[in-house]
Order: C-alpha cells, then structure tokens, then sequence
C-alpha cells in the first residue's frame, strides 16, 4: 500500500511558510509567502505527525506497536497473527491465515 498522499492530510501543529512556487507567483503577489495549511511531502514535520497519527488510527484496529522497532505492528485473532510493517510511506501487511491449497491428484 502506498500511503504518500497520507502527507497531505495532516495538519500542522506550528506555523509554517514557504517561497512561492515558480510558476505560480502573480505579479500583485510577487515577494510573498505562502502559509501552510498542510503538510506537503518532504518537509521535516510531515513524518513525525503522520507517524503519531498512523500509530493512534491503527490501534484502533486492535494492533500493538514493538516496543522494539516501532514501525511494525502485530495483531493476534486467535490462531491468526498479523504483521504490519510501515517504511516511510509504504505499508506491508503480513500474516498466517493464508488459507492451505489443496492438491489434486
């Protein structure tokens, strides 16, 4: 799962500006900044607010977070164990209840 979109949905805790992009600056407008409102991909904030507000959403789903890597997550359903590894913006889910192939023969 490719999560990169999840940047622009979270919000800023501190004021940020940014220089006006190329391209986009008017001449009523030319020397300005730009407040933001979100965060955008790669600014230094993005990951940490992102991360805090994945751990606290997929809790919700009855995962725990390793207390000794915290970017992967394991859920127990009775025999069923789940693994979920979150990488910067990517996201693999693992787990065990794969159901067992038949062989025809």
């Amino acid at each position: 799962m490719d999560v990169k979109t999840a940047f622009l949905n979270g919000k800023l805790e501190e004021d940020v500006y940014m220089t006006q992009p190329s391209g986009f600056v008017t001449p009523e407008n030319a020397g300005k900044v730009c407040k933001q409102q979100r965060f955008i991909y790669g600014l230094k904030q993005a990951s940490r607010s992102w991360n805090l507000h994945f751990n606290d959403a997929i809790k919700e789903f009855g995962f725990i977070r390793n207390e000794d890597e915290p970017c992967v997550y394991k859920k127990f359903s009775g025999s069923i164990v789940s693994f979920l590894i979150l990488y910067v913006d990517d996201i693999l889910i693992i787990g065990n209840d794969i159901p067992t192939l038949q062989r025809h023969g």
